[in-house]
């Protein structure tokens, strides 16, 4: 499984659901999502500040995180970011490996 962080920003008609539903509401109706595709939701938080939850999720691959998002985006009620997180063994294969590349104008 992959690991995926979302961050979540809620416009007027998110909050007016997110009010009417609560934030356990939100957070059953998100680990629904997943585990329709086969996910889980690692942890779930909301936050002050731009960014109104923050949400870990493993999914099998970038396909199935692609179409979470999309089905998340098509409601209109919340914009939301996905970035691919990476465990500290995951950085170490990374290093090990020697892409040949050239720097703009060297």
């Amino acid at each position: 499984m992959a690991k995926y962080l979302i961050t979540a920003i809620y416009n007027a008609d998110g909050v007016k659901g997110l009010l009417k539903e609560g934030g356990t509401g939100r957070r059953d109706a998100v680990e629904k999502a997943l585990a329709s595709v086969g996910g889980t939701v690692e942890s779930f938080y909301y936050a002050f500040g731009d960014i109104d939850a923050y949400v870990v999720v493993d999914v099998s691959d970038n396909i199935t995180a692609a179409s979470v998002a999309l089905a998340v985006a098509a409601t209109g009620a919340v914009s939301i970011n996905t970035f691919v997180l990476m465990t500290p063994e995951d950085m170490d294969q990374a290093i090990k490996k020697s892409p040949a590349y050239r720097a703009p104008g060297a």
